[in-house]
């Protein structure tokens, strides 16, 4: 399984901008497609970006496209989340994971709060 740690999280206005890490140690990076999801309270966890290994072709939900990039440091077992023009409803706590998740152990996640 791989271990993650997501940081990076923080109070931002909206409009505003805030960049998400997440740092990967054991087996399950390498090779992989990574991916960061986030939960709001009250609602499910959803899937927001994926990036696959060489980090072609990102994958963005609708709702963070055009304003969320995914990238990967594949040296440092690290992926990032950049986000702009954030907005309330990407209140969330964020969390990254192999997509398919494969069972792994999800970390702790990083708290994102846009304030109106």
């Amino acid at each position: 399984q791989v271990q993650l740690v997501e940081s990076g999280g923080g109070l931002v206005q909206a409009g505003g901008s805030l960049g998400l890490s997440c740092a990967a140690s054991g087996r399950g990076f390498t090779g992989y497609v990574m991916g960061w999801f986030r939960e709001a309270p009250g609602k499910e966890r959803e899937f927001v970006a994926g990036i696959g290994w060489t980090g072609r072709n990102p994958k963005y939900a609708d709702s963070v496209l055009g304003r969320f990039t995914i990238s990967r440091d594949n040296a440092k077992s690290t992926v990032y989340l950049q986000m702009s023009s954030l907005k309330p409803d990407d209140t969330a706590v964020y969390y990254c994971n192999s997509v398919p998740t494969y069972g792994n152990t999800w970390g702790r996640g990083t708290q994102v709060t846009v304030s109106s």
